[in-house]
Formats: C-alpha cells, structure tokens, sequence
C-alpha cells in the first residue's frame, strides 16, 4: 500500500491583539511566513484574545493592516474568542481522562505556598495538594462560594523532549515545574491549551516563535499527547537585541508605525529581518524571490541577534536605489526615466517628490552674483545644442575650453543654477528632463 502524502505545511503567526506589532512581533511573523512559502503551505494569523479586558477589535485591525502593509497578508483567520465552546469541551475531556484537575487554592494561599518553600531553599513548585481533596472535600469548598481553576498534570511518562528546528536536542524537566495552571476560577482560560487545540484543529505543522517560550513548548507537547495528537515541528529563534548590545525595552515601542513613518519601505523590513542572525548576509533585494530561496531555519543561530534601525535605514536606501520603476510606479508621480535618474540619490521613497520639484521647477537657486557671465555663456551655449543623453558632456567641454575652468569651478555653478543644490543625481541624466527651455531660463535668472 502506497504511503499517505505528507501534510501540508500550515504556520501560523499568533499575537495578542492588546497593542500594535513591535519589531519582535515582526520577526516572528516573518519567520513562519518565509517557512510557509518556501514549503509551499499555508500562513494563518490566530488572535489570542482570550484577554476580554485588554484585547479589543481596534488593536485586531491594526495587526491586520500592518501585516498587509508588511506585505503578508494570512492565508486565514482564526479568533480565540469564537471558541470558547471548543476549549471547554476538551477540557473535559482531559478532566475524565485524569490529565487536568481542580484545584482550589486562593491566590493569596498560592503566594504562601510558594514563600515558604523558598524559605526552605526549595523551588516553589505546586505541591499537588488538590489532587488528595475527595468529592465531598470539593463540595464542601464549592458550598462555601469557592471556584476551581484547573490544572495540567505534566509527568515524567508524557513527552518532554524534542528536535528543536532552530536549537536542535531539546527538552524539559516535568519534575521542576508546577502543573501549569489552564482556566483561571473566573473562567477565563490562560495560554496553553487554547493554543494546543486551536494548532490541532488548524492543522498547524510548524511551529516558530521566540525562544522565551521553550518551556510553554515541552508543557504543551505534553498536552498534544494526552489529547492523542502528534505535535507540530517546533523552532525557537533567539531574541532579538538593542542597537546597543544588549536586550533592549525600546524594543516593544519599534513597529510598523515607526517603520511607515520613517518612509522605510516593507521590502526592506523583511530583507533585514530574514537574514538577521542567520548565516547569510543582509543585502538588498528587489523582490521576495531571493529571500524565500535562501530561506532554511538551519542558518539560524544562537546568538542573539543584534537589530538596528541605522541598518535598516542604510539597506532601505540600497533597495530604492536597486528597484525598478514598475515597482514604484503606482507611489511616485515619476516617468520610468525620470526615476532611473534619481532613485540613486534618494534614502525614502518620499524624497522623490522633491526631486520631481526640482525637474519640473521652479527652482529657488541662490545668488550667483560672481558667476553671473559663466552662466550667461552656459546658456549661450545650450542653446546652440541638440537636447539629449549627451548635451551635458557638450556643453560642460565647450565651458572649459572657453574658460579654461575644470572640476568644481566648471561643474557647481551650473548645478546650483540647474537644480538648486549642490549635490544630486548624475546631471548627464537630469538636464535632459529639466528640458531644454526650463534648462536656459534657469541659467538666465541665475
């Protein structure tokens, strides 16, 4: 009998929607994105809203439009909070099968438990005191107005090891940890095991996320087993570090926001970010083609990697320089020639505008008083010319063998006359868009 076909890649980006994606957010998502599309499968955002109180419809939006923005738009949705249902009946189920339990304990006898065992030298793991309450033990406490939260029992006999994608031989030890707690006694349910049926049911197969959740990974393959289900691939990326070397806050406040208003275009984000902390160079590309070839978790490594927004502004300005007009065409009001002239000169894609002014005028030149007669015999000159690719060889050889004058002295007065700056895209390639009428009157009136 022929082998079953292997299923088809699913990731899924998971935030919360209680703020806007920050650059860690990012990256997380571009991650099982690129493994999506580079194994042909599927990308799907899930909204871990089971926070009623912080999570609102606003915030949802908002990581829809920067992951459109960001140029990875879901291949499908899924909302905790439309599966409430779902949770509770497998909680019951895993209540029947002895893998969760009620417990009754306060918040405040929770905390003493805890201070004392740490008085003691010990760690402040759950002692399991709940497990040895009897029916009526639990009747009587429900009877005095108390509400179970519920609890995963973690063992020793379930799996707790695993190949990590990204930090290989993984595991955790059942024995140090506290039975994590699944549904709070108010009913709201915690991460854990919404996350693990929400991945069954989506039919997640990799799994990509930081590495502050290790841990959560080797309590929830756990949880995969005692509902029969084999676990997704895991992969656990080292967190990204400040400028400055060393876990930053300012972190959480960079996102697409910042990113939209520094004019940094989505192409750039994800060049950087694809490559941060792998083996391969940052380099800028002018489509995601090269970056989803190149894509392998296995480049990844260890250390954290170091984000930089001065990198990202110096590639964003590589990629303009590198892109086609047909990729910029529908944001700038430049014909293909005049953004082959001056894409090389600009750092965001805003600052075309201001050169598309200066083509089309009119321009503010300073004075030039002292250089009043060179400029008079530039535009006596151009006249005589043919406008084209090479007037400007023309004309600024026929300047200097009638004045003698070369470098600087030959080249900057007509530029600042021309444009009104001092610096700027190759001339040879602007004057014939300036156009020859718009070229002598600016000489003139310099």
């Amino acid at each position: 009998m022929p082998s079953a076909p292997p299923a088809p890649v699913v990731t899924r980006f998971a935030p919360s929607p209680t703020g806007r994606l920050h650059v860690g957010n990012v990256r997380t998502a571009l991650l099982n994105w690129l493994t999506a599309r580079k194994l042909g499968g599927r990308f799907l955002l899930r909204l871990d809203d089971t926070d009623v109180a912080r999570s609102t419809e606003q915030f949802a939006q908002a990581i829809r439009e920067d992951l459109a923005w960001l140029g990875m738009v879901p291949d499908g949705e899924v909302r905790q909070s439309d599966r409430f249902d779902r949770y509770a009946e497998v909680l019951e189920t895993l209540a029947a099968s002895g893998h969760v339990y009620p417990a009754y304990e306060t918040p405040e006898e929770l905390e003493l438990k805890r201070k004392v065992l740490l008085a003691r030298g010990l760690p402040p793991v759950y002692d399991r005191a709940a497990l040895a309450l009897t029916a009526a033990d639990r009747a009587r406490l429900e009877a005095e107005g108390r509400r179970p939260h519920w609890r995963f029992r973690l063992s020793p006999d379930l799996p707790h090891r695993w190949d990590d994608l990204v930090r290989g031989p993984s595991h955790i030890d059942p024995a140090s940890l506290s039975d994590p707690v699944i549904r709070r006694a108010d009913g709201s349910w915690l991460y854990m095991l919404p996350s693990v049926i929400d991945d069954i049911d989506m039919g997640v197969t990799h799994v990509l996320r930081g590495e502050d959740h290790v841990t959560n990974t080797g309590i929830q393959l756990q949880m995969f087993a005692a509902l029969g289900h084999p676990a997704p691939a895991f992969g656990h990326a080292p967190l990204l570090t400040g400028a400055e070397g060393k876990l930053s806050k300012r972190l959480g406040a960079i996102g697409v926001a910042e990113f939209r208003a520094a004019g940094i275009e989505p192409l750039a984000v994800r060049a950087l970010l694809a490559r941060l902390g792998t083996s391969l160079p940052v380099e800028p590309v002018t489509s995601d083609a090269p970056l989803i070839a190149g894509f392998d978790l296995a480049h990844l490594g260890r250390a954290h990697p170091r984000f930089d927004e001065a990198e990202l502004a110096a590639l964003n300005a590589r990629i303009l320089h590198a892109l086609p007009h047909a990729a910029v065409s529908g944001r700038v009001a430049l014909s293909e020639a005049e953004w082959l002239a001056i894409r090389g000169n600009i750092t965001t894609l805003a600052e075309a505008a201001d050169w598309k002014a200066v083509i089309d005028g009119p321009v503010a030149a300073p004075p030039q008083a002292e250089e009043r007669s060179y400029l008079a015999e530039a535009a006596r000159l151009l006249e005589t010319l043919e406008m084209g690719p090479e007037t400007w060889g023309a004309l600024t050889s026929a300047l200097a063998a009638r004045t003698g004058r070369k470098g600087r002295s030959l080249f900057l007065p007509l530029r600042l006359a021309l444009t009104g700056r001092t610096s700027g895209p190759d001339m040879a390639a602007l004057l014939p868009l300036i156009g020859k009428a718009r070229a002598l009157e600016r000489l003139r009136a310099a």
